[in-house]
């Protein structure tokens, strides 16, 4: 299950990616069309920013960009970036790998077998699904120079 600041994180930056014309979206606006409290979607937006997913314009015209296209930020990306490793074990981690402790063996441990084809498939899936993908042909319409 992913944590609520990463599915607040999630509607943030696809309000982003469908802002008319690309135009910076205030913080107040993105809470207000998507229910984020305000508070928390300024932190967010924060992490977003050091992690280099968005940028902020200061001024009357300003808020927040996205810093790359929409078809070039999966959902991976953002849910690590949030929440950390996607693996239901921390033995499946390809970032954050720990021995589970309870475990005498990898290699014959039945639920690692099952976890690790429910690891490879979520990480093809949200690995490649793009803020494009989720947002159809309403990314298309976003200028070239993002």
């Amino acid at each position: 299950m992913i944590s609520q600041k990463s599915k607040y994180a999630l509607r943030a930056l696809l309000a982003l990616a469908g802002a008319p014309g690309g135009e910076p979206m205030q913080i107040s606006e993105i809470a207000a069309q998507e229910v984020i409290p305000r508070k928390f979607l300024e932190q967010i937006l924060l992490d977003l920013k050091r992690q280099g997913l968005v940028v902020s314009r200061r001024g009357k015209a300003g808020g927040y960009l996205l810093l790359r296209r929409p078809e070039m930020i999966t959902f991976g990306e953002v849910l690590r970036l949030i929440d950390g490793p996607l693996a239901p074990l921390p033995c499946l981690s390809k970032m954050a790998y720990r021995r589970c402790g309870d475990c005498a063996s990898e290699q014959a441990c039945k639920l690692r077998k099952v976890f690790a084809e429910v690891a490879d498939a979520t990480r093809a899936i949200l690995d490649t699904t793009t803020l494009a993908d989720a947002m159809g042909d309403a990314a298309k319409k976003l200028p070239v120079e993002l």
